[in-house]
């Protein structure tokens, strides 16, 4: 077949003028196809807004369906400082003042009065269950109020620079919220505890800085979460939910010298030794106070 055989086929494929075809097809044919597709894609994408529209019937907006969060929640300090490490001269004033910023700005929503007017006054030591009444839900719900003079020494209200000009400083914990968590039984509270965390120095040797460390003082004195903040709903739910903290006051920490600690929460529901998550329950720093003396 000649070279210009070929060409007027090509030519006659894309446009045939005596058969009036583009393509193979004329132009009822092309706008039966597009009309047919067009059907289709309009079909599936009303299937699929009709299927969400389903879904979306049985998802409650102040309730997730499925969590996926860990049984046993993380904890978290303030001040952070710098990958979790709390370091300052006890004699230079600008070394600790962003942790004295840091816990202010932290603990402004838990002051007295805002804590009043936000939140209601809960019956202590038991769990203050808001559950829905059958189809009728019980939105919103009522939350804690956890006052900020309840840390005492740590709440910045007697002492403003939280001990850190004495190298005494105060350490903030909090427990992160998980809906639905009941964190003890038996009306036992969890609480904190915080010790030196042993750490390798050698191929089968540990050693942790229990002389270093010193005595530490919590807030709430018995260092316990409340059950009475418990259980969380979620935060479209409890809009002005407050978690509750603990503090704890090193005393008398051994000056310019670094000292790993690691807190935990102890309750006699919630595991804290998961090797599969080592930061499931616990949080650890470090603590260095600087010091000329």
């Amino acid at each position: 077949m000649a070279k210009g055989d070929k060409k007027n086929e090509w030519k006659e494929f894309f446009w045939n003028p005596r058969t009036r075809e583009f393509c193979g097809r004329t132009a009822s044919s092309w706008g039966l196809i597009f009309l047919f597709y067009l059907a289709f894609y309009i079909f599936l994408a009303g299937m699929f807004i009709l299927t969400m529209y389903v879904m979306l019937l049985t998802l409650d907006d102040n309730k997730p369906t499925y969590q996926d969060r860990l049984a046993t929640p993380g904890l978290m300090i303030r001040p952070k400082g710098e990958e979790m490490e709390i370091i300052y001269a006890k004699e230079n004033t600008e070394s600790w003042d962003t942790h004295v910023q840091a816990l202010n700005s932290f603990l402004s929503p838990y002051n007295d009065s805002v804590q009043e007017q936000k939140n209601y006054a809960c019956k202590p030591d038991q769990y203050f269950k808001q559950e829905d009444s059958d189809s009728v839900k019980n939105n919103p719900k009522r939350s804690c109020q956890f006052r900020r003079s309840i840390l005492e020494d740590c709440s910045g209200l007697t002492d403003r620079y939280y001990g850190y000009d004495e190298g005494k400083p105060c350490i903030i914990i909090k427990l992160n919220r998980v809906i639905g968590m009941l964190p003890g039984k038996d009306g036992q509270a969890p609480s904190i505890s915080c010790a030196p965390k042993k750490y390798k120095i050698g191929k089968d040797e540990w050693i942790d800085d229990t002389d270093k460390m010193g005595e530490v003082a919590y807030f709430p004195r018995n260092g316990t979460f409340n059950l009475m903040y418990f259980p969380y709903y979620g935060k479209k739910a409890q809009v002005n939910y407050s978690q509750p903290l603990v503090a704890i006051k090193f005393l008398n920490i051994t000056l310019n010298t670094e000292i790993n600690v690691e807190c935990k929460i102890t309750a006699n529901n919630i595991p804290n030794l998961n090797e599969r998550d080592k930061f499931a329950g616990r949080v650890s720093f470090k603590l260095r106070i600087n010091s000329r003396n």
